[in-house]
């Protein structure tokens, strides 16, 4: 069981009793995901990156608003596809260990084609 399983149920039963589960189409949860993401971005826009790491209070609450948003759509997205998103995301912490190893990743910001 994973550990967003219960976030997952509630969210299964916010959208049944609202019957908007025939807009949760994978393609429009992705655009939705797409667009939250880009709002969470929103926050960070014209920062520098001192600031970015020491956001104000009202910065950081709408940083909060925005990661909540992503995070619900992306696990909506995932319980359509029937992806479990942290099995998901362990794999890829595999993939990329692979790809990154440390002594050829650390300190430096290049992709792994170019290390």
């Amino acid at each position: 069981m994973s550990s967003l399983d219960p976030l997952r149920d509630a969210l299964r039963a916010f959208a049944a009793e609202r019957e908007w589960e025939r807009f949760h189409s994978p393609k429009n949860l992705a655009m939705a995901l797409s667009v939250e993401a880009a709002e969470l971005l929103e926050v960070f826009q014209w920062m520098d990156d001192a600031d970015s790491r020491n956001l104000a209070p009202d910065a950081k609450a709408a940083a909060s608003e925005e990661v909540a948003d992503v995070l619900l759509y992306l696990i909506l997205l995932c319980d359509g596809l029937g992806i479990d998103p942290v099995a998901a995301a362990e794999r890829k912490m595999v993939e990329n260990a692979r790809k990154y190893p440390v002594d050829k990743a650390r300190g430096t910001s290049k992709k792994y084609t170019e290390l």
